[in-house]
């Protein structure tokens, strides 16, 4: 639990006895006959927002006590506005127990929720590997699904015969749906990546199994990378923001293919795939590959996050120390939840 949601359970705990506390000073401290005890109903009905049936049953009971005890210091004991007062409360306070009971169970369920959405996302997004043939490797992704903690962002790195093959993509579209074609591109990736003899073979099994499932209104934007042990990245972008290289000499590029291309599973526009992108990567230089939902942040004026103005965040000599120290620098950019996944994809060549 963040700070922010701590202190928020301490304020709504605090909630009822802080309204009895000021009804119970008013009725005391002002005239008698302005019908001050029926308010201390609040206190029960704020009962219902934290904690369980115990704790809004004990809040209901003690308000009771306190609207006796008021009734007689103000000489309305058996009065009709003493006895509308306890009804009252007995009435809030059993409808505050039925919303407790409600709301004990869509938490439950909401955890299970959770308990699922982990599940599949241990399965779905994997770790990838801290060591890579020839590369390091460190992944962060942020959903901007606070509550599932999954979406359609996707990642994976396949080590093979010939080097070292990754990919990281985004797929059109949210929920479930999103997720099933997240799914069905790292299934076949994780297939290709051993089989295939170059990308473009990769990219052709990726591009049938979408084709068999998506409707052709349905895509998915991706960059696909194959590292070469000699020093060299092959790149393939099927509509995707380009990946930033950062140099051993501290120069930073952005990968950018010289002709676009449609994302994956547009079968239907009969357009050819993108030529192949070669990039020198040698001892020292880094790739950051990343999903739309980080150059798209914004912070609460509207400005994007500047990711190419912040890469130097990426210093530190532990690829995942790094991409924490960035990803940091992203959520405190954004000050609020964020509006679209964000997955990042570091990956280094190894000097050892």
């Amino acid at each position: 639990m963040t700070t922010v949601s701590r202190r928020t359970q301490l304020l709504m705990g605090a909630l009822p006895f802080a309204s009895l506390s000021v009804v119970a000073a008013v009725d005391i401290l002002t005239v008698t006959d302005l019908g001050y005890l029926s308010l201390l109903a609040v206190g029960p009905a704020f009962a219902s927002l934290v904690g369980g049936v115990p704790r809004t049953v004990t809040i209901g009971v003690v308000t009771l006590v306190l609207s006796l005890l008021l009734a007689v210091y103000d000489g309305l004991f058996g009065d009709p506005q003493s006895t509308m007062s306890l009804v009252s409360i007995a009435g809030v306070t059993a409808a505050s127990i039925l919303a407790t009971v409600g709301r004990q169970r869509r938490e439950r369920e909401l955890a299970t929720v959770r308990s699922v959405a982990e599940v599949a996302q241990r399965v779905l997004l994997r770790p990838v590997p801290r060591r890579a043939g020839h590369l390091r490797a460190a992944v962060s992704y942020t959903s901007a699904n606070a509550e599932a903690r999954i979406g359609g962002d996707l990642y994976e790195v396949v080590t093979g015969p010939g080097g070292v093959r990754a990919i990281v993509g985004d797929v059109q579209g949210k929920g479930l749906e999103a997720v099933e074609t997240a799914a069905l591109v790292l299934g076949a990736f994780r297939e290709a990546a051993h089989d295939e003899a170059d990308l473009r073979g990769v990219s052709g099994r990726l591009e049938k199994a979408l084709n068999r499932r998506l409707s052709g209104e349905e895509f998915v934007t991706a960059i696909l990378v194959d590292a070469d042990p000699g020093g060299e990245l092959t790149l393939l972008n099927y509509g995707h923001p380009p990946p930033l290289i950062l140099h051993a000499n501290g120069a930073i590029t952005l990968a950018e293919p010289s002709e676009t291309a449609p994302p994956l599973g547009l079968a239907v526009l009969e357009v050819e795939g993108p030529n192949p992108h070669h990039v020198m990567f040698g001892p020292g230089d880094q790739i950051l590959l990343y999903t739309d939902g980080v150059i798209e942040a914004r912070d609460r004026v509207g400005r994007f996050y500047p990711l190419t103005d912040r890469a130097f965040l990426l210093k530190d000599d532990d690829p995942e120390a790094a991409l924490e120290a960035l990803r940091l620098d992203l959520v405190a950019h954004v000050d609020a939840p964020l509006h679209d996944d964000a997955a990042m994809l570091l990956l280094r060549f190894r000097d050892n």
